[in-house]
């Protein structure tokens, strides 16, 4: 017995290619931990989202770039204490119930995830909330007028889309809405370098363990450039119990033009390559037989940020001094990857705690637009402290929650106490 014949038509593109339209109360760009964070706590708030993002996936960076490690989200010491709540509790419960997760307390306290859990936990979770999801969408448009964004438009492989709403989260990373409206907005005038992360495995699991990193970055130092590598710090970070270790070696230059971000991507793999032929070299009784399981997307620091009233700058993080319109804690130290050889540190001491400011995360010239992640106006210093996943999953929420309640008048003015107390747990919890 044959198959019955799917009926097909035939369709020719409409002349008027009028576009989609989507209203939403918010609208969500950039769909890595901080826009992610923002559309939860925007639905949570009753409020109608759209999340957009250019990839095929959402997850951004965390997913994409196999970042591998949550930082920032608690403090420094040996009493130290979770800074962000939010979707970090659910995260930290749900994956830390299947394994997919495993927490370590050094200086301060991290966790490494398994990226493929990680994101089918953000895909859940979008959907249980219905948030409308645009995926693919590439930002060709932002209409502005009179200090807002009216629409956003995008290009799409089935047509264009336009997305209207009262207020926008700008998590692109790039700050794309800023930019795209015309309005001012910082580059860096000399190199911040990202890296190219990526999975090892067929590693012995039982001599990694005996293997001091120390050791690793000073055979980089000495015999790195014999393999055409640069960078002689980073990380080798084993996932217990999965057979796979993370590997944050290299440094990549993030050009803003589109030729140039292809060719990051091409030497970012060319550097993660010749980072496993120096393991197998120098260490063979490790990694004789190590190979790369997964390349991530190139892991971008900074590119642009906006231009608000007030830039956060690293002498405000050095203070203990919380300002009157503080909406996020962060506590990672001053993280600068300037140079190609190794990274800035800056520490600061146990227990110092530090503050962002709704501030600096308006658009100057803007009234309806929360920059939200590495977008956000500090100084090169400051940004490279408060751009990790912790203050970047707090920094979401308090978007999500100052545009709920100005609920589509300007964000400049929105009541900060009312703010602050929406925001309690990320300002004063310490348990």
């Amino acid at each position: 017995m044959s198959k019955q014949v799917i009926p097909t038509r035939t369709v020719r593109r409409a002349d008027s290619r009028r576009p989609q339209v989507l209203d939403a109360d918010i609208c969500v760009l950039g769909a890595g931990i901080s826009g992610v964070s923002a559309a939860l706590e925007a639905a949570k708030l009753g409020r109608k989202v759209v999340l957009v993002d250019g990839a095929p996936a959402i997850g951004g960076q965390a997913i994409g770039s196999i970042i591998g490690t949550i930082i920032g989200l608690y403090s420094h010491g040996p009493h130290a204490y979770q800074l962000t709540h939010g979707i970090a509790d659910d995260l930290l419960r749900d994956l830390g119930a299947e394994g997919s997760i495993s927490r370590s307390h050094g200086s301060t306290v991290m966790f490494q995830y398994d990226e493929v859990r990680l994101a089918r936990w953000m895909e859940t979770r979008v959907a249980a909330a219905g948030i409308d999801t645009l995926l693919g969408a590439v930002l060709t448009d932002v209409s502005f007028a009179e200090r807002r964004v009216q629409y956003l438009q995008f290009a799409t492989r089935f047509g264009s889309v336009r997305v209207r709403a009262k207020g926008f989260v700008d998590s692109s990373g790039d700050a794309a809405i800023t930019y795209g409206a015309g309005l001012d907005v910082r580059e860096p005038t000399a190199p911040v370098y990202g890296s190219l992360n990526f999975l090892i495995e067929g590693f012995d699991g039982e001599a990694v363990q005996a293997l001091p990193i120390e050791e690793v970055r000073e055979r980089l130092k000495s015999k790195g450039a014999e393999y055409g590598l640069v960078r002689h710090d980073g990380w080798l970070i084993p996932f217990p119990g999965k057979g796979f270790m993370l590997a944050n070696i290299n440094h990549i230059e993030t050009p803003l033009d589109p030729l140039g971000s292809a060719r990051m991507v091409f030497d970012g793999r060319r550097q993660a390559d010749a980072v496993v032929g120096f393991l197998r070299s120098e260490f063979p009784a490790v990694f004789a037989a190590a190979k790369i399981r997964a390349y991530g997307n190139p892991g971008i620091r900074q590119t642009r940020w906006i231009v608000s009233r007030k830039q956060l700058t690293v002498d405000d993080i050095r203070s203990d001094v919380r300002p009157a319109d503080a909406v996020a804690r962060c506590a990672w130290w001053v993280e600068l990857h300037d140079a190609p050889e190794t990274v800035y540190w800056e520490q600061f001491p146990e227990g110092h705690v530090y503050y962002i400011p709704l501030g600096c995360m308006i658009p100057r010239d803007a009234d309806n637009i929360v920059a939200a992640g590495r977008c956000v106006d500090a100084d090169t210093q400051a940004l490279s402290a408060i751009r990790v996943m912790g203050p970047c999953i707090a920094m979401g929420a308090a978007a999500a929650h100052a545009l709920s309640i100005a609920d589509g008048d300007a964000v400049h003015a929105v009541d900060l106490l009312e703010l602050q107390a929406s925001l309690h747990d990320n300002l004063e919890r310490k348990d």
